[in-house]
């Protein structure tokens, strides 16, 4: 085994941008950031790189063959040894959350067994492992508002349901642009079992239910200026979606730049809830 496998397999980038990323979620939350909230960046951080390193162990045999540079596949770290350093992963964010809350600690404990059960088994099962995908990837934002009690994570609630369903678009829509390969390699994804329109149409649902849920008065600067900033980034959502549901083939999603829309419009969604969160 070689130490810079422990480091690679973590994917460090990866878990220190969802580390930032819930100090945003507590930003939104709060309106502010105090240094209370600054552990829940390593939290984040030993949660995302425990789901990264059993993600690897569980893809061990596929990346053999696709991905034979990574750290398992290349003998820089051992199977045994990336499972066990995974649950290390994991306590260490679960222990962690100990100096927080019961509300970050119960998202800490659900997240992690939800991060190992995903790479276990829910990705091999159509729409499970998106909508899986989907909510870990909004709980970021629910931990950091849980950080400021029930009212936080309350607040958060809706800026979670949109990652949700936009996300859920997202990743409905990358599985149709992969749906030759995946048919061949036996994996059963939504548009392998239904087709690429069909899978579409309900990405289209997703993106559709994110805009409605952005406009509900759910929100403590729900207001004119509020409605006219989310409606930018609500029509770029609805473009992206909108793209890929007038396709059929999974060169047609590729070469139409719906994932990419999608990934815009989210990112200038939070933008709306960042700015909305810190002037009122």
């Amino acid at each position: 085994m070689q130490p810079a496998g422990f480091f690679k397999i973590i994917r460090p980038l990866n878990a220190f941008v969802a580390g930032f990323a819930v100090l945003l979620g507590y930003l939104i939350a709060a309106g502010t950031i105090v240094p209370e909230a600054c552990i829940l960046v390593p939290i984040v951080f030993f949660a995302t790189a425990g789901g990264n390193v059993i993600n690897d162990y569980y893809d061990r045999e596929i990346d053999r063959i696709n991905r034979p540079d990574r750290p398992i596949p290349s003998g820089a770290i051992t199977p045994a040894a990336a499972r066990a350093y995974s649950g290390a992963l994991f306590l260490a964010a679960i222990g962690l959350s100990i100096f927080t809350n019961y509300l970050c600690m119960t998202l800490a404990v659900v997240n992690s067994l939800l991060l190992w059960a995903y790479a276990a088994r829910l990705k091999k099962v159509p729409l499970a492992g998106n909508l899986a995908v989907s909510y870990l990837a909004a709980s970021i934002f629910l931990f950091g508002g849980a950080r400021a009690g029930i009212d936080g994570l309350l607040q958060n609630v809706p800026l979670a349901g949109i990652v949700v369903l936009a996300m859920l678009s997202r990743e409905l829509l990358k599985d149709a642009e992969d749906v030759e390969g995946d048919a061949e390699g036996g994996a059963r994804t939504l548009p392998v079992i239904v087709g690429v329109r069909a899978t579409a149409a309900v990405a289209l649902v997703a993106a559709l239910g994110a805009v409605i849920m952005s406009y509900l008065p759910l929100m403590r600067w729900w207001g004119g200026a509020y409605l006219a900033a989310i409606t930018v980034a609500d029509l770029v959502i609805l473009a992206g979606a909108l793209r890929g549901f007038q396709c059929d083939t999974s060169a047609c999603i590729r070469s139409s730049s719906a994932t990419g829309l999608l990934k815009g419009g989210m990112f200038a969604a939070l933008l709306v809830f960042i700015i909305a969160a810190v002037l009122v």
